[in-house]
């Protein structure tokens, strides 16, 4: 291998390891909420926000974060967003109050945003020869479907070993090499849309949309669903939501260009990805406090409860995904991992106080492993299907953009909605651990309708039409 060719490939491993950083914190925290709620004194429904603060920041600063890799170069970007996510990791492994927790996460996820949205322009730089590329994304797929295995893991290990400080400080040496590496093999990437406006107000205003509707969710059933803070955050949440439709139908570059929503599967496929995602994020929330609060195990034990579900979900994603809608085009694959996501989480809600993890927890983990990696690909697909082949990474963008809002926005009102069954269950007079599990219930169920309406949305709406081709070959399927 020629030392230039040896180059471009440590590029992308050093591409991949900062990407695994990013991966890595969206499921490392999920066993150590318990620990961090004893600690920081969290309540049940504010827990959600060590969650939803990274969450918010990463998919509001996901399409910003491209537009400025476009105007000043992905690999300062890239960089920059790197330097960002590791002194905000330094900060929440420093926390010490709910409130410093939460604004360090939000950071982070402004931090990981940006080099989530850039690594995909590095690698195309890197690569351009069709079967290179084809192979460099396979493995920078494998990295971010399977690098929640690790997280959970991990986690665990580090959770229960030291304390839940260290499943962020980790990230300080890994950040340190991949910031040296990267100014070493990465080339400069010189910005290409000089001249051209940043669409900052978009940015403010959906973002600002999404935390005050998160917010007023999370808060609802201690301030009252009809009292005038939660009605008003929710009428400024619509308010802005609306001031960011205005601002994108008028700037020059705007950051959603919403013409792309007249199109019947971009915009199915974003539905379908919002609903999805508030099913998935309700798995990994509550299975992990039903793990840890109910069933007693430590933080190294649910670690470990997640494994078989991450290393299906990962096997999947990387191949057999994508020669599933070879064969059956997209709807049947995307309908079909759904559904076995949503049966997965019905099984979860009958998870008893006393559950046994052979007989009630490993066949919700490995269903919800099946449906998740055989969906992975098939709602990115049918995005992209509709559009220009210049506009594929736009598209893919923002479906990754709603299923981090949806992943917010779903886990706040599974989050609020398990708190208020606990609490009315403990004052019908049922006993904590009864209580707890009752609201857990609720949510897995609300969780499973949330998979099942994606499910229909994307088999009855999605257009049937001609697949997308894989490595140069065109295949004639139905999507």
């Amino acid at each position: 291998m020629a030392l230039e060719d040896r180059s471009r490939w440590l590029a992308l491993y050093v591409l991949c390891l900062g990407t695994l950083m990013i991966v890595l914190d969206v499921t490392i925290v999920n066993v150590a909420l318990p620990s961090i709620k004893d600690d920081l004194g969290f309540t049940q429904a504010s827990l959600a926000w060590v969650v939803n603060a990274y969450l918010l920041t990463y998919g509001g600063f996901l399409l910003l974060g491209g537009r400025l890799g476009d105007l000043f170069g992905h690999r300062r970007l890239f960089l920059l967003g790197l330097s960002l996510f590791t002194a905000a990791s330094l900060w929440c492994g420093l926390s010490t109050s709910e409130g410093m927790l939460i604004v360090a996460r939000s950071v982070q996820g402004i931090g990981g945003a940006i080099v989530s949205a850039v690594s995909f322009g590095l690698v195309m730089t890197l690569f351009t020869e069709p079967a290179e590329r084809a192979k460099a994304m396979g493995i920078a797929g494998f990295v971010a479907s399977g690098g929640g295995t690790i997280g959970v893991l991990l986690g665990g290990v580090l959770t229960d070993t030291l304390n839940w400080h260290w499943i962020f400080l980790v990230n300080l040496p890994i950040g340190a090499v991949v910031i040296l590496l990267s100014l070493r093999l990465l080339p400069p990437t010189p910005g290409h849309a000089a001249g051209e406006s940043i669409d900052f107000g978009g940015a403010v205003t959906v973002t600002g949309a999404l935390m005050l509707a998160v917010y007023a969710i999370v808060n609802g059933n201690q301030a009252g669903w009809a009292s005038g803070q939660t009605l008003g955050m929710l009428a400024g949440a619509v308010a802005l939501l609306g001031l960011f439709v205005v601002i994108e139908s008028r700037v020059r570059q705007p950051l959603m260009p919403l013409r792309l929503f007249k199109l019947r599967n971009v915009a199915t496929a974003n539905g379908v990805a919002v609903l999805w995602a508030a099913a998935m994020f309700a798995w990994f929330f509550m299975s992990a406090l039903y793990l840890q609060l109910v069933l007693g195990y430590t933080p190294l034990q649910v670690g470990l409860a997640f494994v078989p579900s991450n290393i299906i979900m990962g096997a999947l994603s990387i191949g057999v995904s994508a020669k599933l809608v070879m064969r059956y085009g997209i709807k049947r694959p995307l309908g079909t991992g759904l559904l076995v996501a949503a049966v997965g989480l019905a099984l979860f809600a009958r998870a008893p106080v006393d559950g046994n993890f052979i007989i009630d927890v490993l066949p919700s983990m490995i269903l919800l492993g099946f449906g998740a990696g055989i969906a992975f690909n098939p709602v990115l697909l049918a995005a992209m299907n509709d559009v220009e082949p210049q506009e594929a990474g736009l598209a893919s963008g923002f479906v990754n953009t709603s299923f981090m809002m949806g992943g917010a926005l779903g886990l706040a009102v599974l989050a609020s909605i398990a708190a208020s069954r606990s609490n009315h269950l403990l004052a019908a007079g049922n006993g904590n651990l009864s209580a707890l599990l009752g609201g857990y219930h609720l949510a897995f169920i609300v969780g499973a309708v949330f998979a099942t309406a994606a499910a229909a949305l994307g088999v009855g709406v999605l257009r049937v039409g001609q697949a997308p081709a894989f490595e140069g070959e065109p295949v004639s399927a139905e999507v």
